[in-house]
């Protein structure tokens, strides 16, 4: 494991696909993380805020003919995070995953995760608000240290990079059917009234029926057949 810092950049992401593309040979369990990102982005494009102390860092895993679906990383990144949040609260309820790769706390936002696929590699890019929570228009987040004391940004890199190659080596070694059922474990449950923009700009609501193989959200609609969702940002509809 090796964890690279910096100062100032655009974006780690945008940094190790750049890198990758160069042709740059970057091991699995080496990390870029940085104090601060001027063009940090999350999924479909939204930009990411971010605040001093909180952590800002991308990595990468090579992607073998023999692995799982490299979507399902999303969700290898989502459990990891999640095992490295969980060791700081005393309540691990607060904290649960959202379809397709959130982590909340006490229902809000607050961490992101980007994945790129970038000349046989995943990127994996991650941000979380450790010591403050940005104020976005329409969206409600928290930070960790609304809880308790903030951890320390390097400590934090320390256990999350250890988490996440232990939940790597997990996902090509136990497959996908293991990592669905931990991830669905921790999230909404089964039934859970669910609506969904999807990719298109459409509204579809139903019934949590699960996880496809590749990790596609799949709802039961009110006439009884299923829709498989592979990207999209869902609300869970209150009772």
């Amino acid at each position: 494991m090796q964890i690279d810092t910096i100062g100032e950049t655009g974006s780690t992401n945008a940094d190790l696909a750049a890198r990758l593309a160069s042709g740059d040979v970057l091991a699995e369990g080496y990390w870029l993380v940085a104090d601060r990102q001027t063009a940090g982005r999350g999924r479909q494009g939204r930009q990411w805020f971010d605040t001093p102390g909180n952590f800002m860092g991308s990595t990468v895993v090579e992607l073998r003919v023999s692995d799982p679906p490299a979507m399902l990383l999303s969700m290898v990144a989502a459990l990891a995070l999640l095992e490295t949040v969980l060791q700081r609260l005393p309540d691990p309820l607060r904290v649960r995953l959202k379809w397709p790769n959130d982590v909340l706390l006490d229902g809000a936002k607050f961490c992101g995760i980007l994945l790129e696929r970038v000349k046989g590699h995943a990127v994996i890019g991650m941000g979380v608000n450790l010591v403050s929570a940005p104020s976005i228009d329409g969206r409600d987040t928290r930070s960790l240290s609304a809880l308790g004391p903030a951890p320390q940004r390097d400590a934090f890199a320390c256990e999350l990079a250890a988490a996440f190659a232990k939940e790597v080596a997990r996902w090509r070694s136990h497959g996908g059917g293991d990592l669905r059922t931990r991830w669905q474990a921790a999230a909404h449950p089964l039934g859970t009234v669910l609506s969904v923009h999807d990719e298109h700009g459409a509204v579809v609501s139903g019934q949590f029926a699960g996880l496809a193989e590749d990790g596609a959200l799949i709802l039961r609609l009110d006439d009884g057949s299923q829709r498989v969702i592979h990207a999209g940002d869902v609300t869970e509809e209150k009772a």
